[in-house]
């Protein structure tokens, strides 16, 4: 019988988890880049514990989460156990959550304005440990999506280096679903590049080989690991 995305068997994560891999790899050698280029950041978010303890027993050690309370409740017990473990927030962040996820997270992929970025600063300093950043930009410019605009990226960046001292790897974003990812790909790509960023996490399940392509270097996967969600 094939499991449902509720309780997925080890097995099965494995497939997909090892389908995924050389999938990526595949993209890759297509694009003249050394696989080790991209990292794959597994998607957790909703995923029942036996799903995660399957797909770490692949070796799997980057994972994204949406929400910081979620998190805390999958990541904190294992977080102890795991030395290598990589957390990568990947939904909104409010800024009165700022400490929590500066707790939790090693990178903070969603960053997308300057209250944001001088919160993440304080709640740095308070408790004495600093994650990785990545500007989040809308390059849809969708009203109901995060993400800075692409005509105030630069300034957001150069505010959360310079003013507020973070530490910003690159950049992250959405397609609208309903486009052609390629060309906000290559935005992405552009805006990196003259800002001297390397990091440019974008690619989810239906595209990262196009991503791969455009230059990413981390693609962000859940349903093509996992199944589908859940929940919303």
């Amino acid at each position: 019988m094939t499991p449902s995305s509720s309780a997925l068997a080890p097995s099965s994560i494995a497939e997909r988890v090892a389908a995924v891999r050389t999938r990526i790899d595949a993209a890759c050698r297509a694009a003249g880049r050394d696989p080790a280029e991209v990292t794959l950041t597994a998607v957790s978010k909703t995923q029942p514990p036996e799903a995660i303890d399957a797909i770490l027993g692949t070796g799997q050690r980057i994972f994204g989460e949406n929400r910081v309370q979620e998190a805390q409740g999958r990541w904190t017990e294992r977080r102890a156990t795991l030395p290598d473990l990589e957390l990568r927030l990947i939904g909104p962040l409010q800024t009165n959550k700022a400490e929590d996820a500066v707790d939790l997270f090693d990178v903070i992929e969603t960053l997308d304005r300057e209250k944001l970025a001088r919160a993440l600063a304080q709640a740095a300093e308070k408790r004495g440990r600093s994650p990785r950043v990545l500007v989040q930009v809308n390059t849809g410019m969708e009203a109901q999506k995060a993400g800075v605009l692409p005509d105030a990226a630069d300034a957001l960046i150069a505010a959360a280096r310079g003013t507020y001292g973070l530490t910003v790897d690159g950049l992250m974003c959405i397609p609208p679903a309903d486009q052609d990812a390629e060309p906000h790909f290559e935005m992405l790509r552009n805006l990196a590049g003259r800002n001297g960023l390397k990091v440019l996490s974008m690619g989810m399940s239906g595209d990262y080989e196009t991503a791969i392509r455009c230059g990413a270097t981390h693609v962000r996967v859940g349903t093509a690991l996992f199944g589908e969600r859940n929940r919303p």
